[in-house]
């Protein structure tokens, strides 16, 4: 790790171990001024909470949001939700000694926390749980993704987590009477000719056959060499990267293939995430390769700007392998978690259990009560037109509660794509050092990808960088 990583980590850990004995309860004036708020468990009930997606989609909406938990739960809420760059803002927030009840972070970064030793332990809290460890709430299996080596729990699960696929334009390829891919040749064909044959009719040649946000999520076609993103535990113990063995040599070729031939767009090496997306939107490329959710969330979009559109995202298992095995990413789970100094934390575990309910589903994903959504005297939901742009996900597009239905459904094409990430998707290896990690895949499967070097030299150079920097053994 970098020595200027070190140091701040060593910032952030004193700084939250100075904060925890400096204030390690509310003050006088703030127990005092909030005493008709104290609930049962002694605790204000006030929350300040830390957020990367959930919430509302404006800084106005958020605000809205947070009256609504009040308004719900009792509980005086104030939620910080960065426009972007929510990793950098959230590390700088905690080294420079912000306090916050509750975060919503990453499965890698809750183990990089859980290293700094910077978040509580919820193990007995979600042991002890009557709606946690109901399995109908959140299925027992589902714990092993968040539990450490030792068997303890600092996470809870924010939302049910899918998984990351290819996905086509299926009325592309109905339009060029092509089927769908299953091999890697198969998609090599259909890429190309989404690429040469005016697949969205305009008599240009103007569209690609890929795009991707950099090197997310290319599973998809590493899938083909058998190859996990990330990292794998090996027979013996040993953590190693598959992406730069020499088995994925061949994948960097095709990929080089199709940046070669443009038939990947020339952006994507700097494409954002929203970029890659209105390329898929506008016409403009024929498959993305991006989360099951967003199947039904880019067919809505479609359909609300035009109810007679033809368009139709539909998910793809990838591209099988010499003995027709498919591989998809199943995404690491976003969770909840309580810094060691958390000025309420009793209060912050009965947020997470609330936020579990139908009540915490319902604003995570429809959003606010007669903003987003109304309810008539029946019971009948509908959405409004804000709700509508909102594509009923404020964080929550999908929960666990097998108790909570979706009052409208899912989206088209969604539980397809679901089925497949069920069918074919597992969860990554994610050490606390990946970041550092990926910054050296990214650089190398960059120059493969676009002819900057050989694969083979690039995927040794790969190697022998992770290996320097003792990423892999």
């Amino acid at each position: 790790m970098a020595t200027g990583k070190k140091i701040l980590s060593a910032i952030m850990v004193v700084t939250l171990f100075g904060s925890v004995l400096a204030g390690c309860s509310p003050s006088s004036d703030n127990r005092s001024s909030a005493a008709s708020q104290e609930s049962s468990n002694g605790e204000e009930r006030t929350l300040k909470i830390m957020t990367g997606v959930i919430g509302g989609k404006t800084p106005e909406e958020n605000i809205q949001f947070e009256q609504e938990i009040e308004r719900l739960t009792g509980i005086k809420v104030t939620m910080n939700k960065p426009a972007s760059d929510y990793d950098q803002k959230l590390l700088a927030a905690i080294a420079s000694g912000e306090k916050f009840d509750l975060l919503q972070i990453s499965k890698e970064k809750m183990s990089t926390f859980i290293d700094q030793g910077i978040l509580m332990p919820l193990t007995d809290q979600v042991n002890g749980s009557k709606v946690l460890s109901d399995t109908e709430v959140i299925p027992a299996k589902e714990w092993e993704q968040v539990k450490t080596k030792d068997g303890q729990v600092y996470g809870v699960f924010t939302k049910y987590q899918g998984g990351t696929m290819p996905i086509v334009r299926k009325d592309w390829l109905t339009k060029l009477n092509l089927s769908e891919p299953e091999t890697l040749d198969d998609y090599y064909k259909v890429l190309k000719a989404f690429t040469e044959q005016d697949p969205d009719g305009n008599g240009k040649k103007d569209t690609y056959g890929l795009s991707t946000a950099g090197m997310y999520e290319l599973q998809g076609f590493f899938s083909a060499a058998g190859l996990k993103q990330r990292y794998v535990e090996t027979a013996d113990g040993k953590l190693d990267v598959p992406y730069s063995t020499d088995a994925a040599i061949p994948v960097y070729e095709w990929l080089n293939k199709l940046f070669t031939e443009g038939i990947l767009d020339p952006n994507f090496a700097t494409n954002d995430t929203g970029k890659m997306r209105d390329l898929f939107l506008t016409d403009r490329v024929g498959m993305i390769t991006y989360w099951d959710a967003w199947v039904g969330m880019l067919n809505n979009t479609r359909y609300e700007q035009d109810p007679t559109t033809k368009f139709e995202a539909k998910g793809l298992p990838g591209a099988a392998d010499s003995n027709g095995n498919h591989m998809l990413r199943r995404g690491d789970p976003d969770v909840w978690v309580v810094p060691i100094n958390a000025e309420h934390p009793k209060t912050a575990f009965e947020f997470i259990e609330w936020w579990h309910s139908e009540e915490g589903i319902t604003l995570g994903s429809l959003g606010i009560k007669d903003i987003d959504y109304t309810v008539d005297n029946s019971g009948k939901y509908a959405l409004t037109q804000i709700g509508k742009e909102h594509a009923s996900d404020h964080g929550v597009p999908f929960w666990y509660n097998s108790n909570v239905e979706a009052p409208f459904g899912k989206l088209p094409g969604v539980q397809e794509a679901q089925d497949l990430v069920d069918q074919y998707a597992s969860l990554e290896l994610t050490p606390p050092h990946w970041s550092d990690a990926e910054k050296i895949i990214n650089k190398y499967s960059f120059k493969a990808i676009m002819g900057e070097m050989p694969a083979a030299d690039a995927v040794k150079q790969m190697r022998e960088e992770l290996k320097a920097g003792g990423f892999i053994d």
